[in-house]
This record gives C-alpha cells, sequence and structure tokens, in this order.
C-alpha cells in the first residue's frame, strides 16, 4: 500500500496521496499480516515495527471552494473539542463513523467526498443534538465489496481524512488536535505527557473474548500500530471502536487467543507490550 510504505503496495492505490514525513523512521523489516473484524482468514499487509507518519497537507481530495461547509465563528467562542469516532462494533455490515464538533459542523459534503475517494460507500445514517453538540453518523463499507472496512490501514486513513478535513476548513481545531502541531495553524497548547496519558485494562468479556481498554496521546498512524502489536503476540481483534478526542486517542478492542479469551498471563504480556511501545512510539531499529 502506497501509504504506509511499510506494507509495500499490499492494497494499491489507497492512500496514493498520503505521504510518510521524514521526521519518522519507518521499518525496513519483513511483512506480515494481521485483520481488524469478525473474518479472521482476511488478512492484510503490513511491516512489523512500523511507526505510520501521514503528511495532512497532501490529503486527498483537495476540497472544492464551495466545501466551506460551515458557519463563521467569533474568536472568542469557547472552542470545543472535536471528536472522531470508529465504531466496528454496532453492525456486522457497516463501519459507522461519528464527527462532532460542537455545533460548528455542516452538511461535511466534503468530508464525504473525501471519503469516497478512497474507495468507499458513504451514507449519512443520522444526525442527532444534544448538549455537547451535533453529532453527524455515516454508514461506511467498502466499494469494491460492499462489506464493513476490515483493514487497519484502511480505517486510520479514514480518520486521517476527517481530521485533515478538520483542520482545513475548521483551523481553529488545530489547537484542540494532537495533530494540529505538525499539520496545523495553531500546535495545542499543553501537550500530553504520554506516561500520564496512557491508561491500559484487559478484563475478560466471557468466555471467548476479553476486552481491552486503551487511552493515549494521539498520533498518526497509532491504530495500525496497536493492531500490529495484537498480532505480535497472536492476539485476534474480533471488533471494536477507536476514538479521537482532542489530542486523546481512545480505543476499546473485543480481543481474543485461539477463539478463548485471554488468559492473566497473556494479558499482562498484552499490557506490557502495549505500555513499552506507548512509551517509545519512535524507536526504531532503521530507517530510510
Amino acid at each position: 500500500m502506497a501509504v504506509s510504505m511499510g506494507s509495500y503496495g499490499c492494497i494499491a492505490g489507497v492512500y496514493d496521496d498520503l505521504v510518510a514525513s521524514p521526521k519518522q523512521p519507518i521499518s525496513k523489516s519483513p511483512i506480515s499480516t494481521f485483520s481488524f473484524g469478525s473474518n479472521p482468514a482476511r488478512h492484510f499487509c503490513v511491516s512489523p515495527k512500523s511507526r505510520l507518519s501521514y503528511s495532512l497537507r497532501t490529503m486527498i481530495p483537495k476540497a472544492s471552494a464551495t466545501a466551506l461547509e460551515d458557519e463563521i465563528y467569533q474568536e472568542t467562542d469557547d472552542v470545543p473539542i472535536p471528536k472522531v469516532i470508529i465504531d466496528q462494533d454496532s453492525d456486522l455490515n457497516a463501519t459507522f463513523v461519528q464527527i462532532t464538533f460542537g455545533n460548528r459542523l455542516g452538511a461535511l459534503l466534503d468530508t464525504m467526498n473525501a471519503l469516497q475517494n478512497l474507495g468507499l460507500n458513504v451514507v449519512k445514517a443520522n444526525v442527532h443534538l444534544d448538549s455537547s453538540g451535533k453529532h453527524t453518523k455515516f454508514s461506511i463499507t467498502k466499494a469494491s465489496t460492499g462489506r464493513k472496512v476490515e483493514d487497519p490501514e484502511l480505517l486510520e486513513a479514514i480518520r486521517l481524512t476527517i481530521i485533515s478535513n478538520l483542520l482545513k476548513y475548521h483551523p481553529e481545531s488545530s489547537a484542540q488536535l494532537a495533530m494540529g502541531e505538525a499539520f496545523g495553524i495553531e500546535a495545542p497548547k499543553h501537550k500530553l505527557d504520554v506516561d500520564i496519558a496512557t491508561r491500559i485494562n484487559v478484563c475478560d468479556d466471557g468466555p471467548n473474548r476479553s476486552l481491552l481498554s486503551v487511552e493515549t496521546a494521539d498520533r498518526p498512524g497509532l491504530l495500525v500500530d496497536l493492531v500490529k502489536i495484537f498480532t505480535d503476540i497472536n492476539v485476534a481483534v474480533e471488533s471494536g471502536e477507536f476514538d479521537t478526542e482532542g489530542l486523546l486517542a481512545k480505543g476499546k478492542f473485543h480481543v481474543n487467543y485461539r477463539g478463548k479469551s485471554l488468559i492473566e498471563p497473556l494479558q499482562q504480556v498484552l499490557a506490557n507490550s502495549l505500555r513499552y511501545f506507548l512509551r517509545r512510539p519512535t524507536t526504531e531499529d532503521s530507517s530510510f
């Protein structure tokens, strides 16, 4: 796949307009496979130990001049926390994405077009309002198969595409997003301490699966890297939800080991592996 540079063309063309940043090296390790979703027989290529870093400046497609989707707000208005939820739990046949940025989001037509350019069918499912703002939900499937998105790299591209459009059409969101530091007009005023921000919990969720909860500082490529860690220790991901809430990334994953819930020693191995990796996000054995 063109986007990750570590997957070497496995799903060609999906991320052709995403480029790797030279600031973070990427490993040249051999290729392995993993999947994210209900069908463990379907695998996707990724390079071990890769740390994906995408340039949001080149995210596709460039939106048209008519894409100023929302109202203009005064600088004195309180800027809400942007939230992007990728839901793999609610439906067996579709991926649901929910976007919230207070009451500032409009029809999001250009965001829908950008997602469609990733080879996706995108249908607006519903919009609802509450005290935290306007929540817009989309149902997404792969255009080639009509099935839900199970490729972690494509799920990450969906997330980055949405964040890219937020930064483009709502530059005031820059200071509220971790990726605003590199790609926005204003860096976050308060950076998260990764050690403090990182929280990991694993518990049984029935006899055949466990529930893993992860909260940490956000960065590009995080979802792909998390799933890569799971597969390194032969933990399968059945389904889950991955949320971006401002500077934080929060994930809940239903996982199993050979069709059973994780025994306590394996739970500890998984938690320790995640803590080690998340606190050393740019460590590499080799680079380009």
